[in-house]
């Protein structure tokens, strides 16, 4: 049996139809700050763990796990049973793939660059 590899909670995104209403209340309210990555998309920043607003419809939040070896838990998370919903695919700082554990909630696991 070989060693599974540590994977970690390490950053929640989720959606709002109005990210600039979004933007400011959590910036007034909680005082979190963003990093701007084009019109639709803030990183978090000051929240304690990373996380994300994307411009879009609403969904529940999404959970992003982080891992050493992408590809090889890619292949974890297959054989497990999960659908991947999104292949691996780059983003700036890192990479990703999206599934849905047999459970039905969507989740994603990424490698920083």
């Amino acid at each position: 049996m070989t060693a599974k590899q540590r994977v970690t909670i390490d950053y929640v995104e989720f959606t709002s139809p109005n990210l600039e209403k979004s933007q400011a209340f959590f910036s007034q309210t909680f005082g979190w700050e963003y990093v701007d990555y084009g019109p639709d998309y803030k990183d978090i920043q000051g929240a304690g763990l990373g996380g994300g607003i994307e411009r879009g419809d609403l969904r529940a939040p999404l959970i992003v796990l982080k891992a050493d070896d992408l590809d090889a838990m890619l292949e974890e998370v297959r054989t497990a049973g999960a659908e991947i919903t999104k292949e691996i695919f780059d983003f700036p700082g890192g990479r990703r793939f999206q599934f849905k554990e047999p459970g039905g909630t969507e989740m994603a696991v990424w490698k920083e660059a």
